[in-house]
């Protein structure tokens, strides 16, 4: 019988269960059984939405770029972003990528009108009165590493803040930084548009 739970990760914890320089790691917030880890990852500075289990099955298909699933980031960057640099995101920028040129898949970006109602970060965001800043959402069906970051910085807006807040149909909702719920396989599937046969159950 597998196990699976969602979490929200706070920001600045490793996303995995033993740590490394004294950093605060999963196992500092969350206790689950020994066997069960985290699907993917979060950056250390990044917050929200983890899926954790016992699955390998479902942990090779999600992790797997051909099985693409929508992830939906809360990113609050320094400046006032603009509707033309909102969709040259969308179209795709150049980042790099294990020391190499990469050009973004197309996503879908927009600009919150008012920021999104979010915890409160611990440490919280340095305030500069002289430098506004600017909410946007943006989902994307793909995963390099500190993506989001290297997107916001491609176009002049660099991130301050960084919370996953979907993985498909699963979100954060009602759920705080450090809590975890216990979710059921076939809940949890549903939620994430994984049909039986993709698997082999």
């Amino acid at each position: 019988m597998n196990n699976y739970f969602i979490v929200h990760k706070p920001f600045n914890v490793l996303s995995q269960f033993s740590s490394t320089d004294g950093k605060k790691s999963l196992k500092d917030f969350f206790d689950v059984p020994s066997n069960v880890y985290p699907v993917g990852r979060l950056d250390y500075d990044s917050e929200g939405l983890l899926i954790l289990t016992d699955d390998k099955k479902l942990n090779g298909y999600l992790l797997d770029p051909l099985n693409k699933h929508e992830r939906e980031y809360w990113v609050q960057v320094e400046g006032n972003i603009s509707t033309e640099q909102v969709d040259i995101l969308q179209r795709g920028v150049e980042i790099k990528v294990n020391g190499k040129m990469y050009d973004t898949k197309k996503c879908i970006v927009k600009k919150f009108s008012q920021p999104p109602r979010v915890s409160e970060r611990n440490p919280p965001i340095r305030f500069r009165k002289s430098v506004p800043d600017s909410w946007i959402k943006i989902i994307l069906t793909e995963g390099k590493n500190r993506q989001v970051r290297k997107m916001t910085a491609a176009v002049g807006y660099p991130t301050l803040r960084l919370i996953r807040f979907r993985i498909e149909g699963i979100t954060l909702e009602n759920l705080l930084p450090g809590e975890m719920k216990k979710i059921p396989k076939q809940e949890l599937y549903n939620l994430l548009q994984i049909k039986k046969d993709k698997l082999r159950w």
